[in-house]
């Protein structure tokens, strides 16, 4: 079994920062690439950050120089470190991994709960 668990969300005033956590744990050989999403309610799902099992990073433009997505293979963990946060960027957090359980085994996709990020004054 896999587990991701996120956390770092709260509330948090417009312009100010926060960084979110992301931690996999269990049956783990090795972990592909790592995302975060965010969804808005009503809204779609949207990608926020991905990072690669080399560290390469890919971002959307509307959070591109706002936000950095970091990782540490050793740990299993990634972070979204937020900057600038706008009222827009409020929404549900996810992770998601590209888990490798076993030598010799196939990629699945995991997914954490989610944590809730609220922007406002």
């Amino acid at each position: 079994q896999v587990q991701l668990v996120e956390s770092g969300g709260g509330l948090v005033q417009p312009g100010g920062s926060l960084t979110l956590s992301c931690a996999a744990s269990g049956t783990i050989f090795s972990i592909y690439s790592m995302a975060w999403y965010r969804q808005a309610p009503g809204n779609n799902r949207e990608l926020v950050a991905v990072i690669t099992e080399r560290g390469m990073t890919t971002l959307p433009n509307s959070v591109k120089g706002r936000d950095t997505i970091s990782r540490d293979n050793a740990k299993n963990m990634i972070w979204l470190h937020m900057d600038g946060l706008k009222p827009e960027d409020t929404a549900i957090y996810s992770c998601s991994g590209l888990i490798v359980p076993y030598s010799g085994g196939n990629h699945d996709s995991h997914w954490g709960q989610g944590t809730q990020v609220t922007v406002s004054s």
